[in-house]
């Protein structure tokens, strides 16, 4: 059975944030110092592996706005995977969206 999980980030300027989508994958990023990045664990052992994609709109240090997507692959077992890094940012001007669904 395939089902959707949608997490947001509680990601202040300068502060880390977690995200949970349901039981089966917990993230967390941050936007700092010129650098931003988002991790994720899969941490339901019972739930098959997770495709998942992220949106996260960040402030340049140039003082644009920059919106990252992207797309993973989560296997049963993965911890603490860099899913994005980038650099040039130095804050969130969004919560990083997470949306992942089981994979069979």
């Amino acid at each position: 059975m395939n089902w959707i999980r949608i997490a947001a980030v509680t990601a202040l300027v300068g502060c880390p944030g977690i995200a949970v989508a349901k039981d089966a994958v917990s993230c967390g990023g941050a936007a700092m110092l010129g650098g931003a990045q988002l991790n994720c664990s899969h941490v339901e052992p019972a739930a098959p592996p997770q495709l998942c994609a992220f949106s996260w709109a960040l402030h340049t240090m140039a003082g644009d706005q920059k919106v990252v997507e992207g797309t993973f692959l989560l296997p049963p077992g993965a911890a603490n995977i860099a899913v994005y890094q980038g650099g040039g940012f130095d804050s969130a001007l969004s919560n990083p969206i997470v949306i992942c669904r089981g994979n069979k």
